[in-house]
């Protein structure tokens, strides 16, 4: 009855995380729940998970990878790159190379966000279509993720549930011969063939994704009008327009992003975003006049500070499945929301009232002295080149320095890796190379809950006797089969499951079925489970496996059909030369 309790429960979440209107970390915890109140998990054990040492290495090595940004070793690698000269394929080359290695040792979803800004602007300046470069450096990060032990969390989750079950966790290099063999190998498909066959999706205009100047408007309020008197809420009820306010002048002075509480005068200009429709209804009904020729945007004072910055949604983002209207940007960050696009799609209308979604792009409008500070508190990552922050010499030494010696205690056994990348996020902290106030803002929290929340689920999953079942249900299908055959069989399986859900939690699930399957053969567990990660890592058919794929779709203006373009040959390309690497190297 137990293992049917959880089956129902899992045929039940996956759809869910599918589905996307739930977050991920959400559903994970409505299954912890469930599995608690039919008794499967005990109610003492229900948050064991987030203790685990997969748990806390995650979150480490995220706090690691923002340290090394603040270093500035980041920004001397991307100021390197913008040298890259106008060839596409040496650009895609170099930039697969540079994320993929950064990708080994930092979150590979940061080294992604850190390289994008810069992939845009060589493709602007060599007049390439940005997606022919976007998703090859998304892959590559996937790719350059799985090398290492800290590289992906499928790997930490596998290394971790290998010592709870025999004693000993996989090494931090233990990944890399099978890891590294497929990450040259995809990079060179990639580079030579991949790009090639995706989509040449022209920018939407000029150099600039969104072209909002038709579409703002100075209106001046006339003396006895009947917007005279009336707050900003009041208008926006009164009349009901498809507009947005984006600043007010008065005596020559500009407020950005006034308050709604803020009564018109005489006199008063504001500036409006709208289409020429809503504008000239808004006009007559409330009797205003239009003025100038956006004269008041250029000469009003304060104006010059004011400036538009593009940027891209990402997945720990709290804008997601919010609107701008219930997260208040403009009275709680300071900025307006001029326009989105999302998948080559703009939308123009009532976008107070638009969804936020992962990769969406926004093009915000505030003060310079505040834009990037409020990028960061909304999660949101901007796509142009920013302003570099070298750093000194000293930190970016001191950095590695702190980097290395972590590894090489992880490396010696002479700490387990939890406690190691602990001690170095601790110590980027102490020393100063990370501010204190951006420890847990680099932690991606629904990544920390779902894997917290999923862990009892997978353990339940075996206790029960599920996993058990399905791996004899996997043995009977493949009755007869070569032990090469069924490790293709669960790498394959897991890279389908990879695709549609998070890939922490499909290998959480798929580990102990793994290990079901070997020890029904007798065979080693090792090959098994490196099948899972492998195949945990490789999301390369949808923009919803990975969070990289999910970060280029709105830059890159890709479509949910063009990642099997590429992502196809890529996976069938890894099932083929993987499988004889894992046994060439953990023999069964």
């Amino acid at each position: 009855m137990e293992e049917f309790i959880v089956f129902i429960t899992l045929l039940i979440i996956l759809p869910l995380f599918v589905w996307e209107r739930i977050r991920h970390d959400i559903v994970a915890l409505l299954a912890l729940f469930t599995l608690v109140i039919a008794g499967i998990i005990p109610a003492e054990n229900a948050f064991w998970g987030f203790g685990h040492p997969a748990v806390i290495t995650v979150a480490a090595v995220l706090v690691i990878g923002k340290a090394l940004e603040f270093s500035g070793l980041v920004d001397v690698m991307g100021k390197w790159v913008m040298k890259i000269g106008d060839n596409l394929l040496l650009q895609i080359t170099v930039l697969s190379i540079l994320v993929a290695v950064a990708s080994a040792f930092i979150n590979n979803v940061g080294a992604l966000a850190l390289m994008i800004p810069v992939a845009i602007h060589i493709a602007k300046k060599s007049n390439h279509p940005p997606s022919y470069i976007l998703m090859p450096i998304a892959f590559a990060s996937i790719l350059g993720g799985m090398t290492t032990l800290i590289g992906t969390p499928p790997n930490i989750i596998i290394a971790t549930i290998r010592s709870e079950r025999f004693g000993e966790a996989f090494g931090m290099f233990d990944f890399t011969p099978v890891g590294l063999s497929i990450a040259l190998v995809g990079i060179l498909f990639i580079s030579l063939i991949g790009w090639r066959i995706l989509p040449k999706r022209t920018p939407r205009s000029g150099d600039e994704p969104f072209d909002i100047e038709d579409y703002i408007a100075e209106v001046q309020v006339e003396r006895d009008s009947k917007a005279e008197g009336m707050t900003l809420s009041k208008i926006r009820e009164e009349y009901d327009g498809d507009f947005q306010i984006l600043g007010l002048v008065r005596n020559e002075r500009r407020l950005h992003a006034p308050s709604r509480t803020e009564i018109l005068k005489a006199k008063d200009v504001l500036i409006l975003k709208t289409d020429a429709d809503n504008l000239k209804s808004f006009l007559d009904e409330a009797e205003l006049k239009l003025v100038g020729e956006k004269k008041f945007r250029q000469d009003a004072v304060g104006s010059e500070d004011i400036v538009n910055v593009e940027t891209v949604v990402a997945a720990n983002s709290p804008l997601v499945g919010q609107t701008a209207s219930e997260m208040k940007m403009r009275s709680r960050y300071g900025i307006n929301l001029l326009a989105i696009a999302r998948q080559d799609t703009r939308i123009r209308k009532r976008i107070d009232q638009v969804r936020f979604k992962t990769g969406d792009v926004l093009l915000l409008q505030g003060r310079e002295v505040i834009i990037t500070d409020a990028m960061q508190r909304m999660g949101c990552l901007p796509l142009t080149p920013r302003e570099l922050n070298i750093g000194s010499p000293r930190q970016i030494a001191l950095a590695l320095g702190i980097f290395a010696a972590s590894i090489f205690t992880v490396v010696m056994g002479f700490l387990p890796v939890q406690i190691a990348f602990t001690m170095a996020a601790v110590g980027m902290v102490l020393t100063g190379i990370l501010p204190v106030k951006k420890i847990y803002t680099s932690i991606d929290w629904p990544v920390i809950v779902l894997l917290g929340a999923m862990i009892p689920v997978g353990q339940a999953l075996e206790t029960s006797g599920g996993s058990e079942i399905i791996a004899s249900g996997i043995l009977e299908l493949g009755n007869n089969f070569p032990v090469w055959a069924l490790i293709g069989l669960i790498m394959v399986i897991t890279m389908f499951l990879s695709d549609i859900i998070n890939n922490a939690a499909t290998v959480v699930l798929m580990a102990p079925i793994s290990i079901s399957v070997a020890n029904n053969l007798a065979l080693s567990v090792d090959p098994f489970l490196m099948a899972v990660a492998v195949g945990g890592s490789c999301a390369f058919l949808t923009p919803i496996g990975h969070q990289s794929n999910t970060l280029v779709m709105g830059p890159g203006g890709y479509k949910f059909s063009d990642y099997s373009r590429m992502g196809t040959p890529l996976e069938i390309l890894i099932v083929l030369i993987g499988v004889p690497l894992i046994l060439y190297f953990w023999p069964a």
